[in-house]
């Protein structure tokens, strides 16, 4: 049976009718999920462990967050139902699906946090209790790794973490990031005189403090390295300080007297032979390397040389020269700030 013209252009007309009910339809729905939003500037959204939908859905209504309890609802359920904690930042303008997206799928807020290389126990933890967006404590008497950290167990780097992430948490993810890098290090052929892991670490820690330029670091565990094998004293000044300040590596702007290097701790390399016992500090990737791949070369002093770095040298006379030249200099830059 044929249709007329006249009854074809109807249906036209009517197709035509439900596709524009269809397209408002369409966006009138996408208005109402996706742009209908009281939130006129970001907003930061707490979600705690256990809270639920229901408990949610009432917090976000009643802080003008969503315009509707039941389209958030409906919109938790199309995500799966459930809500994760943590902190979210909620943009300007999020419609109700968006919110409902961001809490369903734990698009969480996230910091980093810097652990600088070079620092001891001590300041890490001081450093973490002076960082925002971190809860809880530094230190616990459990039975765990975390409780009782020690120098050389924490890898320093730029961690990545959710904000209000316990500080215990961030301890342990820079712990075990610590036993990946010795792993990393697994099959490395250990310089002479050197014999275990434990050891490496303690003479990169003691290379981490001496200076920071990656290029010398090779250069001064080379010098180190030289004088063990010569059952020559380090003399390393950061092991001093290490003793002086009880583990804390930091002077505060007091200087380091000759005096202080009789101090009676086994830390103290100007008055032991070997290496200390343990690290004095938590050392990068950089300090190891050098330990391992040191520089061959017949070095037995270094002092600093005014520009960052240091001028080595394979004589007592030739450091004398150079410590000279170094005391001048100092007594410019003290000159200068007069």
């Amino acid at each position: 049976m044929k249709l007329s013209g006249r009854k074809f252009r109807k249906i036209k007309d009517w197709i035509k009718f439900g596709l524009a009910i269809a397209c408002v339809v369409v966006f009138i729905v996408f208005f109402i999920f996706n742009v209908w939003s009281p939130i006129r500037k970001p907003v930061s959204v707490v979600v705690p462990r256990g809270a639920s939908v229901t408990g949610m859905t009432n917090y976000l209504y009643k802080n003008h967050i969503i315009k509707s309890k039941d389209l958030f609802y409906f919109s938790i359920r199309l995500n799966g139902g459930k809500i994760q904690a943590g902190e979210y930042d909620i943009p300007r303008g999020s419609g109700i699906w968006t919110v409902a997206s961001m809490l369903a799928k734990g698009k969480i807020a996230t910091t980093t946090i810097t652990i600088p290389e070079g620092l001891t126990v001590i300041q890490i933890k001081n450093m973490l209790m002076n960082t925002q967006y971190l809860t809880g404590e530094v230190d616990c008497d459990k039975d765990l790794p975390v409780c009782d950290l020690h120098d050389g167990d924490i890898f320093p780097d730029t961690y990545r973490i959710a904000r209000g992430t316990r500080r215990l948490d961030v301890l342990e993810l820079a712990r075990k990031k610590m036993i990946e890098i010795k792993e990393s290090f697994a099959g490395a052929k250990y310089p002479e005189p050197l014999k275990t892991w434990e050891e490496v670490l303690v003479l990169a820690s003691i290379v981490q403090k001496e200076t920071p330029q990656k290029r010398e670091m090779p250069i001064v565990a080379s010098v180190y390295l030289n004088r063990l094998n010569i059952n020559m004293r380090l003399q390393a000044d950061p092991t001093v300080v290490y003793a002086l300040t009880d583990s804390e590596g930091d002077m505060h702007g007091a200087p380091l007297l000759s005096g202080h290097l009789k101090i009676d701790s086994p830390y103290n390399t100007y008055v032991n032979n070997g290496l200390p016992p343990h690290p004095i500090a938590n050392v990068g990737r950089d300090a190891i390397r050098g330990v391992l791949k040191p520089a061959h070369t017949k070095y037995l002093f270094f002092v600093a040389d005014g520009r960052g770095g240091h001028k080595f040298s394979k004589d007592y006379a030739e450091h004398q020269k150079h410590h000279e030249s170094w005391r001048r200099i100092k007594k410019e830059k003290n000159s200068s700030l007069r």
